[in-house]
């Protein structure tokens, strides 16, 4: 069966190292994880998917809850015959990637959260998500990119990252973005979920991050059983891609624990 999301899957496939998938976050595409694709693949299999809205993934209008997106990946997953692996995610996608544990945790050999949060939205949250995904339907993806861009990296990030955040941002089908918002407005809280995660964990946050500041990612640390936190300097909500080196430095110290 053809599998309903688009992938990109590179590396080898070994039996000493479990693959790494990669979730991206809200509004962009697997194209967010290049730099570890490239670094990682020469040692692990590596799997980004286009979440379903996003990138060439097929657009479901209406209202897309977490859970619909953590059943994408299982389902994926399952179609390329991969049964345990590193799962990481950003913003958004570290909210998948917790629905994913809570629905698969006994496939999930690690945990990596960057730039997320795990609590319930806010009635001012649901209100305000809400109407973010009325604006996209009316006036399109560019308006809200322009806006959100430096704060997504930081004003001082590389012209070419921000160009590729951009990039993302207004290549995302307005439908799948508002449907991905309204679901999002409705999750559940992760807390504590995270307290009864029994994988190594790595939180990972930009020093500069306003959407999601250094503090939340300070409680996660301290929710986890068993993580370690690293904090990105010079980098706001995508340090992957503002700071590769130093994340993929984390990220790699934190996979030389995982694998056997």
């Amino acid at each position: 069966m053809t599998p309903f999301l688009a992938y990109e899957d590179k590396g080898a496939d070994t039996s000493s190292r479990p693959p790494l998938v990669l979730v991206h976050g809200h509004p962009f595409d697997h194209t967010m994880w290049a730099p570890q694709i490239e670094a990682f693949a020469a040692e692990r299999r590596v799997i980004a998917p286009d979440l379903r809205g996003y990138g060439a993934s097929p657009v479901t209008p209406g209202i897309t809850p977490l859970s619909v997106f953590a059943q994408d990946i299982g389902d994926l997953l399952e179609e390329l015959k991969v049964e345990s692996y590193v799962l990481a995610g950003l913003s958004m996608g570290g909210q998948i990637a917790m629905e994913c544990y809570a629905r698969f945790g006994d496939r999930v050999r690690g945990l990596v959260l960057a730039d997320t949060f795990p609590a319930a939205e806010t009635p001012v949250g649901k209100r305000v998500r809400n109407a973010m995904a009325d604006r996209l339907l009316r006036e399109g993806m560019r308006g809200y990119a322009d806006e959100v861009l430096e704060k997504m990296v930081a004003p001082y990030a590389a012209p070419q990252v921000k160009a590729h955040v951009h990039r993302m941002m207004t290549g995302t089908p307005p439908e799948g973005a508002a449907a991905a918002l309204r679901g999002r407005a409705e999750r559940p809280d992760y807390r504590e979920l995270l307290t009864r995660v029994t994988v190594p964990s790595l939180v990972v946050a930009g020093a500069d991050d306003t959407y999601t500041p250094v503090s939340d990612a300070r409680a996660m640390h301290a929710a986890l059983p068993d993580s370690t936190l690293q904090v990105i300097e010079s980098a706001a909500h995508m340090p992957n891609l503002e700071r590769p080196e130093a994340f993929n430095a984390a990220l790699r110290e934190f996979l030389a624990r995982v694998d056997p």
